[in-house]
C-alpha cells in the first residue's frame, strides 16, 4: 500500500535549494541554521556535485521550474567555489545566499591573501591527522557501544551512561564523527539499580562519565516503537528506570542532563563543555 501520511501534511511555504560543487554539507548546515529562525515549512532540495557548466545549467532549470510551480522565488543556499559556475546559477529565478561571496571574498581583503578556491577543500582530508583521528574515534565508539566491551576504556575521552534508548549511541557517534572524540557508552539496567552502584567496569573511570536522562513518557514512546506493548516499554517501568538512574547519578556525583528536548548537536556541545574537550574537525 502507498504511504498516505504525506497527504496529511500542509504544503510547503517555499522551496529551498542547497547547491554545491562538493557534498553540500556546508550549505545545508548553514541553511538549516538560518531557516530554523522562521516558523514556516520548507521543501528542501539538495543539488550536490554541481562541478560542470552542464550541471550548473541543469540546476538553473530545476530552480526555475520550482519558481513556476510554487509561484514564489525559491531560496538558494550556494557554496559554489568556481566563479563561472556560481555566475550561471545566479542567473536563475531564485533568491541567492552565496556563502563564498559573502564570507570568503571579505576575508581575502581583510587577510591580504587570496583563498585557494579549491572545491571540496573542507572534506578533502583523507590524509590529515584530524581525519585519521575521527576514523579511530568512530571505530572506538562502535566497539564500545551499549557496553559491548570493557577493554581499553582508559583511552576513552568520555563514557556516556543512561537507561536504554536515552540517546547514548547517536551522541557517541556524533562526537566521534564531528570531533574525533572517543566515546564509549553503557546502559544502566535494573541489575545496576538493585546493586545500587555503577557497573564494575566503570568505577575506575568515574571522572570520564557523563549521564543522559530522558522524560519517562518520551522514553516509553521511543521504546514502544521498538517493542510495542512490552514491560520494557511500559510507562511504569520507564518511570522506575529513570528515577533509579537519576538517583544513582546524583549519588555518584556524575554530571548529567536530560536529552528529552535537546538535539544531538546540543547534547554534544554540553558534553564538550562539561568534560573540557575542545576538538574541532575541519
Amino acid at each position: 500500500m502507498p504511504d498516505l501520511s504525506a497527504q496529511h501534511l500542509p504544503p510547503a511555504d517555499r522551496t529551498v535549494f542547497f547547491v554545491s560543487d562538493g557534498t553540500g554539507i556546508t550549505a545545508e548546515t548553514f541553511g538549516h541554521s538560518v531557516l530554523t529562525q522562521f516558523e514556516l515549512r520548507f521543501k528542501q532540495v539538495r543539488l550536490p556535485f554541481i562541478d560542470t557548466l552542464d550541471k550548473a545549467y541543469e540546476a538553473v532549470r530545476d530552480i526555475n521550474e520550482a519558481c513556476e510551480v510554487d509561484g514564489k522565488r525559491p531560496i538558494v543556499f550556494s557554496t559554489l567555489v568556481k566563479a563561472e559556475l556560481s555566475s550561471v546559477v545566479r542567473q536563475s529565478k531564485g533568491m541567492h545566499m552565496d556563502l563564498i561571496q559573502t564570507f570568503v571574498e571579505p576575508l581575502e581583503q581583510e587577510l591580504g591573501v587570496k583563498s585557494t578556491h579549491t572545491v571540496g577543500r573542507s572534506h578533502n582530508i583523507a590524509d590529515s591527522e584530524d581525519y585519521k583521528n575521527r576514523i579511530e574515534a568512530i571505530n572506538f565508539s562502535l566497539a564500545h557501544d551499549d557496553g559491548q566491551s570493557n577493554q581499553n576504556l582508559a583511552a576513552a575521552d568520555v563514557i556516556l551512561v543512561g537507561v536504554s534508548r536515552s540517546g547514548k549511541t547517536p551522541t557517541s557517534l556524533y562526537l566521534a564523527m564531528q570531533y574525533g572524540i572517543k566515546a564509549a557508552n553503557y546502559p544502566l539496567i535494573p541489575d545496576d539499580f538493585e546493586r545500587g552502584k555503577l557497573p564494575n567496569g566503570l568505577l575506575a573511570y568515574k571522572k570520564k562519565i557523563f549521564g543522559l536522562s530522558i522524560a519517562p513518557d518520551r522514553l516509553s514512546e521511543v521504546r514502544n516503537e521498538r517493542r510495542p506493548g512490552s514491560k520494557y516499554a511500559s510507562l511504569e517501568n520507564c518511570r522506575y528506570e529513570i528515577n533509579e538512574a537519576e538517583k544513582m547519578m546524583r549519588r555518584e556525583g556524575i554530571r548529567w542532563m536530560s536529552s528529552t528536548a535537546k538535539s544531538i548537536e546540543e547534547i554534544a556541545t554540553m558534553i564538550l563543555q562539561e568534560i573540557k574537550l575542545d576538538r574541532r574537525a575541519y
